[in-house]
């Protein structure tokens, strides 16, 4: 529902509470992952929420990302990483909350930022490479037309979100949608269907390592899979039926959480008295 992966809430669980080696939980939250982003892809695809062209662009800057972060790990301490990310989710919790409405038109919204000067080299890239598009709002009952702006941006917060996650192994889709929200522009249902398929992507990439290394037990992830799968469509009907403030309103106070979460982790205080 809100495009973010599942492996923040799914490996404390299995750590702290199913007394598993974080390395297996790792992997079963990676297929999980893959299945929630499988699962939810059809109806966000259905509805055309999910704008394909767009996420095949952002994921070039991810998987970079996420490779610099490969190499680097273990040269930052893990403390640090996870100071930085509490910062960068608090920023990211406070400029969606400022953007309380999404743009009913952003056509329109980017035309008027183009007048201002904040738009304007921007929109060679959308034309372009033809990202500017629209989805059905079934809240609001007509078609949304929508102008991606300001790509180089969305494009370095990107980078910048596959180096975190890969850092601190965790999903990105966390720091993508506000990247969407707050640098292109995009309505937040747009955002989240698209997260959804990218962070399938990426989750894909990295679940060939774990299998190789013995990581993925088929007796744990699939359980947790099909578990995903039905959240990940019960999710996806909500999110095409729920309105954009509400929406927007809910990533917002799982960023809140998830923050203090992070914030507690640098202070070495562990949630339900395990490792997160």
């Amino acid at each position: 529902m809100l495009g973010m992966a599942s492996g923040i809430f799914i490996v404390p669980i299995l750590t702290s509470f199913g007394h598993l080696d974080i390395h297996v939980a790792i992997g079963a939250s990676i297929v999980s992952v893959i299945a929630c982003s499988c699962g939810g892809a059809a109806p966000f695809l259905r509805e055309r929420l999910t704008h394909v062209r767009l996420a095949v662009v952002l994921e070039t800057a991810t998987t970079l990302g996420a490779l610099c972060g490969v190499l680097l790990s273990g040269l930052i301490p893990v403390a640090v990483l996870y100071f930085i990310f509490a910062a960068i989710l608090a920023l990211s919790a406070r400029q969606m909350l400022i953007r309380r409405i999404d743009p009913m038109d952003a056509m329109g919204a980017a035309t008027s930022d183009a007048t201002n000067g904040g738009a304007t080299r921007s929109l060679p890239w959308g034309a372009s490479l033809q990202l500017d598009s629209s989805y059905p709002d079934r809240a609001l009952g007509r078609e949304i037309a929508y102008r991606v702006q300001r790509i180089p941006l969305g494009l370095s917060l990107m980078y910048g979100a596959g180096l975190i996650s890969a850092l601190l192994g965790i999903g990105s889709g966390v720091l993508k949608i506000p990247a969407m929200d707050s640098a292109l522009r995009l309505p937040i249902k747009v955002s989240s269907a698209t997260s959804n398929f990218m962070i399938g992507v990426t989750a894909t990439a990295s679940a060939g390592a774990y299998f190789l290394r013995g990581e993925i037990v088929t007796a744990i992830a699939g359980p947790v899979a099909l578990g995903s799968v039905a959240g990940a469509v019960l999710g996806g009907r909500i999110l095409m039926r729920v309105p954009n403030d509400r929406l927007r309103l809910l990533f917002v106070a799982a960023l809140v959480v998830l923050a203090v979460q992070m914030l507690l982790e640098a202070f070495g205080v562990h949630l339900f008295g395990g490792p997160a």
